[in-house]
């Protein structure tokens, strides 16, 4: 057996290697240390992620490279999405600094499973193989079930990780027993190789489909879309607000790799039957997220709502790539399911990042009157939270605007206008809970005139964020373009 072992090239995944060297590192680092010198442990875990980001760019190949009996590929998505996922993970440790160390929970614990699960989702981005997809899968949920939990004295946060675990668990049940069923239809644990087998018409369609409702049930709940969504609005409101930024954010572009792995990458030869399972989760996700977003008053739980709906949107677009016997359309979907994707990533940060901003210790801004005549208190942030409404509202000329009007375009060009007609309504519905929190902001007296207690450097980064989201809804093509670029290489 040990003559027949063919030494895997480690190269592909070099920038997993780091990052999980580094997170070891910076465990000694905090018990050498000490208290004085806390401030080590978010600079080093930005430099790991800096790191990564400068090794994942030198490992770029415009062909896919395959490692580890071909559990591992190292492609133009996948180091794209990396690189968007270190970004964002570097905003959420830059944005939740401050309203850590208020509360006493800027421990080495939150900065190491920031990281590892930093490095579920690399996996998961680069997964060819089933069990290297579960592996990334568990290892991003069991450092969130920690993260939501990590104020060990909040009854609140406790319960709302219980829900996350028990939920979480499920899920991970169905996408195991929905992959196992994959593998009894094909033969093969390898995402390729299932491809493979599809197109050659040597697979099981009856098992294959049974399996394909699972995986999408797993995939679902990742994704946080009805009626795997039950998790989204206790979680968000019930984690601390950094912890719901970060769930709320950088996930996002892992789930959306997941789908490209497993349905696109995989079972793009059953993709008639996946795409009308994503219609049906799509079209009840955009309807129940904006109306039940409608009733809240709590900000965080109207912006897990708010998600549910968003996600339905990137789904919109994943459902539209195959019509009938016509694959044309499938390049332009997913490119547009990718960009709505990362313009999603973009806006929640931002978003999470003011509530952040208004918090300060003993005082949590998490509902919509904290935002109570912030124009007086401060013009610039408030500026700042019209923009991030209005395009969340999908409003022009933000990012927002275009990328819904992507996803729109592609709906109705691939002849599904009357669900375009319907999410264009359910979008209007939407406007309204957006839009509330603009009208609290500049025509309500302010209740609190404590002046914003944060960092400068969070509030250039977060002026930077928002005036991201404004730019790129001018000039979208910037994002558009590196989206395409990802998948022209890797599809």
């Amino acid at each position: 057996m040990l003559n027949n072992f063919v030494a895997p090239d480690l190269y592909p995944a070099a920038p997993e290697i780091f990052l999980l060297v580094m997170a070891s590192v910076i465990i000694f680092v905090d018990i050498l240390a000490g208290a004085r010198n806390r401030w080590l442990l978010p600079f080093l875990t930005i430099a790991t992620l800096v790191g990564a980001a400068a090794i994942t760019a030198t490992t770029f190949s415009e062909q896919s490279v395959l490692t580890f009996s071909q559990m591992f590929v190292d492609d133009a998505l996948a180091d794209m999405l990396k690189l968007f996922t270190y970004l964002a993970v570097i905003f959420v440790i830059i944005y939740s600094r401050g309203y850590l160390q208020a509360r006493g929970l800027d421990k080495s614990e939150y900065y190491l499973l920031v990281l590892f699960a930093t490095l579920g989702m690399m996996v998961m981005i680069s997964a060819n193989h089933f069990l290297t997809m579960y592996l990334g899968v568990e290892l991003l949920s069991l450092s969130m079930y920690a993260l939501v939990a990590i104020d060990r004295d909040s009854v609140r946060a406790t319960e709302a990780a219980m829900k996350y675990f028990v939920l979480g668990a499920l899920a991970s049940g169905l996408l195991l027993y929905g992959m196992s069923m994959v593998y009894g239809a094909t033969g093969t644990l390898e995402i390729g190789g299932v491809y493979q087998m599809l197109y050659h018409g040597a697979a099981n369609k009856t098992v294959l489909v049974f399996g394909l409702v699972f995986l999408v049930a797993g995939i679902a709940f990742k994704l946080g879309v009805v009626p795997f969504h039950m998790w989204i609005p206790d979680v968000y409101h019930g984690a601390p607000t950094a912890i719901t930024l970060f769930l709320g954010s950088a996930p996002k572009l892992a789930a959306f790799a997941m789908v490209m792995r497993l349905l696109v990458y995989g079972l793009f030869e059953v993709a008639l039957e996946w795409q009308s399972m994503l219609m049906l989760l799509a079209v009840l996700s955009i309807a129940l997220g904006n109306l039940a977003a409608i009733a809240q008053t709590n900000l965080k739980r109207m912006l897990a709502y708010s998600a549910i709906s968003h996600m339905g949107f990137m789904l919109l677009a994943m459902m539209s790539g195959v019509v009938g016997d016509n694959r044309a359309p499938a390049f332009a979907a997913y490119t547009t399911a990718m960009y709505y994707t990362v313009a999603y990533v973009m806006m929640s940060l931002a978003t999470f990042g003011m509530l952040l901003l208004l918090s300060r210790k003993g005082f949590e801004a998490e509902e919509i009157a904290d935002f109570k005549g912030l124009n007086k208190r401060s013009p610039w942030f408030a500026a700042m939270m019209l923009v991030l409404m209005f395009s969340m509202a999908g409003i022009p000329f933000f990012i927002g605007f275009f990328a819904k009007f992507s996803v729109l375009a592609i709906v109705v060009a691939t002849g599904h206008t009357p669900i375009a007609v319907f999410a264009v309504m359910l979008s209007l519905v939407g406007a309204f809970y957006y839009l509330r929190v603009v009208k609290v902001m500049y025509f309500d007296a302010p209740t609190d005139t404590a002046p914003l207690a944060a960092g400068i450097d969070m509030k250039l980064l977060l002026s930077a964020n928002c005036l991201a989201v404004a730019m790129f809804g001018l000039f979208p093509q910037a994002v558009i373009q590196l989206c395409k670029y990802a998948l022209e290489r890797s599809l």
